[in-house]
């Protein structure tokens, strides 16, 4: 079985490529993909570029190409939900797109011709990656948190919307949350990858799950040290999450 690992920006995915044992680099569609074994599994990661193309585009063909058989994701995530803090860390449950609208011919957030708005990652794969989560960041230990000016993070499982805008003001994100709660969902976080790649994977019938630092409250103070943060917090986060998750998978 194969394992794709996924993130949008180099520095969410940066010293994962240091795990895999004699990695191979394969270019296709576009994007850099590295191939080889960690641990005991055969691992590809990848780059997917950002937004939801470009997302439904590097998922495709991690599947058709590569035939991977499972799919994570790991990056960075503004924050919407309360309660879910800068530095804090969600495990999706389930995705939806928060700029789908093809009213009046569907509901609002539907999925034209799916029958329903969001999409559930898969079970299994998300329990031992929030064990992983826990765990993970369990071990990366309470000096770097006071290092890096953060409280330990919470852990937390939900609904996080995607969409093709990067939402950095407080009226943009209270827009979101307050129309997706008008329809009875509430997330706790919004990225611009993550539905997208989840509608792939669901077409292929391919376990997906995804893990997303919260790097901002996708408020008016969103872009500020976003660069920092990534290098020194969610990073290292995401390597103490994925190595956990591939020693327990």
């Amino acid at each position: 079985m194969t394992l794709a690992i996924m993130s949008a920006l180099l520095d969410e995915q940066r010293g994962l490529l240091a795990h895999l044992s004699n990695p191979q680099r394969v270019q296709r569609a576009g994007r850099t993909f590295w191939c080889g074994i960690w641990g005991r599994h055969e691992v590809v990661l990848v780059l997917t570029k950002v937004g939801k193309v470009a997302a439904a585009t590097t998922t495709t063909t991690l599947i058709e190409a590569f035939g991977v058989d499972r799919v994570v994701f790991t990056g960075v995530a503004g924050g919407i939900g309360a309660g879910v803090n800068v530095g804090d860390v969600v495990v999706a449950n389930a995705f939806i797109q928060h700029d789908m609208d093809s009213s009046p011919l569907f509901a609002r957030y539907e999925l034209p011709l799916y029958g329903c708005a969001s999409l559930a990652c898969d079970h299994q794969l998300t329990a031992l990656l929030f064990e992983a989560a826990h765990a993970g960041l369990a071990g990366v230990g309470e000096h770097f948190h006071h290092d890096a000016l953060l409280k330990a993070p919470n852990v937390h499982s939900g609904l996080i919307a995607s969409g093709d805008r990067f939402v950095s003001s407080a009226d943009d994100a209270v827009q979101v949350l307050s129309g997706l709660q008008a329809a009875g969902f509430d997330a706790l976080a919004v990225e611009m990858e993550g539905a997208a790649v989840a509608q792939v994977c669901h077409d292929y019938g391919v376990p997906f799950a995804a893990v997303r630092t919260i790097s901002d409250r996708a408020d008016d103070q969103a872009h500020v040290d976003f660069s920092a943060f990534v290098t020194q917090v969610a990073s290292p986060y995401a390597m103490a999450i994925v190595s956990q998750f591939v020693k327990i998978l």
